[in-house]
C-alpha cells in the first residue's frame, strides 16, 4: 500500500503556544484516516496544515512524493469538506457542485456528465435546481462532499463535517460517507473529537492529546491494546489501577495495588517498575468467592439501565469505583461483597510515565 501523504517532525507553533509537536505520520492510499482528540489537541491545525491554510513552523509535508510547502491551497491535489457546509447561498445546487470544473474551464458537457453522477452518487439526483435555503443540514452536507470530490482529489480532508448535525442523521451520514470513501477509493484524513465516530467509520485512528500523538492504530488496535493512560481514558470507558511489579517469576508476575495484588502473564516489565492496568468493564468478572490469583475485594454500589447495556458500580476498600458491563439479560452482581478478576490477557499493562519520572530523579546527582 502506496503512502499518499507524508507529515515529517511538524511543528506548530503560535507565539509561546506549541500546538503540534514533532508530528510523524504515514497516510496511505484508499484508506479513511481519523484524527481524534479532544479541543485544542492540535488536529485541525494539523489538517489545516495539510490543506495549505496553515504552514508548518517546522517539519515537511509531502503529497504523493512531493513537497507542498510552497504551494498555494488550490494547487495541492487535496479538497476540504467544512463543518460549515461553506456554499454559495446564491448559487443552485448544479453550480455548486459544478463551481470547482468551471475554474478549470472544463467543457460544459463533461461538467454536465460528472455534476450529474456526483449527485448520483450522494443521493441527490432530481435536487439541481434547489438553492443552498431550501436544502435540510443534511443535504447541504452532502452538496459540499459532491463540490469537493467532483475534483477528484487524491487526499479529501474532512473538518469534523458532521457536527452541526442531529444525532441520528450524523449516525445515517457516518454509513454514507464510508459507503463513498470504499467506492471511490479516495483517501479521507477526518477530524473529530467524537470517540464512537472515529471507531464507526475509520480503517485507521491517530489519537492526539496536547500536540503529541500519542498511537496510531485500527480501531481494534486503539480500543483492545491502548499505548497510553490517555489512550485508554480517551476511548470509551476502562477500569484504571496504579501499580507496581512486585515480583517476576518465569512465567508470571506479581503486581501490587493499593486494594490487593493480582498476578499475570509475564511481558517485559522489571521489579519495581510502575506501571497502569487498565481492564475495560465488559472484560471485568466477579466472584462471590475469592479467586486465586487475586486479591480485589469490593461492595457492589449500584446498577444502572441504559437499555440494552446493564452497568454495576463496585466500591473498592481505597474508595474506587469500578465498572462492570453487561449486555441486558446477562447476570450481574445483585449486591453486597464481590471479588474481582479477568481472564489473562483481559488487563493491558502500560507504563506509567511516573516510572519515567522517578527514574530521571534516580538519575540527578546533586553538585
Amino acid at each position: 500500500m502506496s503512502v499518499v501523504v507524508e507529515l515529517r517532525n511538524v511543528n506548530k507553533i503560535y507565539g509561546s503556544n506549541h500546538v503540534v509537536k514533532d508530528l510523524n505520520l504515514d497516510v496511505y492510499e484508499g484508506e479513511f484516516l481519523t484524527l481524534l482528540g479532544s479541543s485544542g489537541c492540535g488536529k485541525t491545525t494539523t489538517l489545516r496544515m495539510v490543506a495549505g491554510f496553515e504552514e508548518p513552523s517546522s517539519g515537511e509535508i509531502r503529497v504523493q512524493g512531493e513537497d507542498i510547502h510552497n504551494k498555494e491551497p488550490f494547487e495541492r491535489d487535496v479538497n476540504t469538506v467544512f463543518q460549515s457546509y461553506a456554499l454559495f447561498p446564491h448559487m443552485t445546487v448544479y453550480d455548486n457542485v459544478a463551481y470547482g470544473l468551471k475554474m478549470k474551464k472544463v467543457k460544459k458537457p463533461e461538467i454536465k456528465e460528472r455534476v450529474t453522477e456526483m449527485l448520483e452518487l450522494v443521493q441527490l439526483g432530481g435536487f439541481e435546481k434547489r438553492y443552498p435555503s431550501q436544502l435540510s443540514g443534511g443535504q447541504k452536507q452532502r452538496v459540499a462532499i459532491a463540490r469537493a470530490l467532483i475534483n477528484r482529489p487524491k487526499v479529501l480532508l474532512l473538518d469534523e463535517p458532521l457536527g452541526a448535525l442531529d444525532l441520528k442523521l450524523r449516525k445515517q451520514m457516518q454509513l454514507e460517507l464510508k459507503r463513498l470513501q470504499k467506492k471511490l477509493n479516495i483517501t479521507f484524513i477526518y477530524v473529530t473529537h467524537d470517540q464512537e465516530e472515529a471507531l464507526t467509520m475509520s480503517d485507521r485512528i491517530c489519537i492526539m492529546d496536547e500536540g503529541v500523538l500519542q498511537q496510531v492504530g485500527t480501531p481494534a488496535e486503539i480500543y483492545e491494546s491502548p499505548k497510553t493512560r490517555f489512550v485508554a481514558t480517551f476511548i470509551g470507558e476502562t477500569n484504571l489501577f496504579d501499580g507496581v511489579v512486585s515480583g517476576v517469576a518465569d512465567d508470571r508476575m506479581s503486581i501490587h495495588i493499593e486494594p490487593g495484588d493480582f498476578e499475570v502473564p509475564r511481558e517485559d516489565f522489571k521489579a519495581g517498575e510502575m506501571l497502569v492496568i487498565s481492564v475495560r468493564p465488559e472484560r471485568m468478572l466477579y466472584s462471590a468467592e475469592p479467586v486465586e490469583g487475586f486479591n480485589l475485594e469490593g461492595i457492589v454500589k449500584e446498577q444502572i439501565y441504559v437499555g440494552s447495556i446493564l452497568k454495576t458500580v463496585v466500591t473498592l476498600s481505597n474508595g474506587n469505583e469500578i465498572k462492570i458491563e453487561r449486555l441486558a439479560g446477562q447476570e450481574l452482581p445483585a449486591g453486597g461483597r464481590v471479588f474481582l478478576y479477568w481472564k489473562d490477557g483481559d488487563a493491558k499493562l502500560i507504563r506509567s510515565y511516573d516510572n519515567v519520572f522517578a527514574e530521571a530523579v534516580e538519575n540527578i546527582v546533586l553538585r
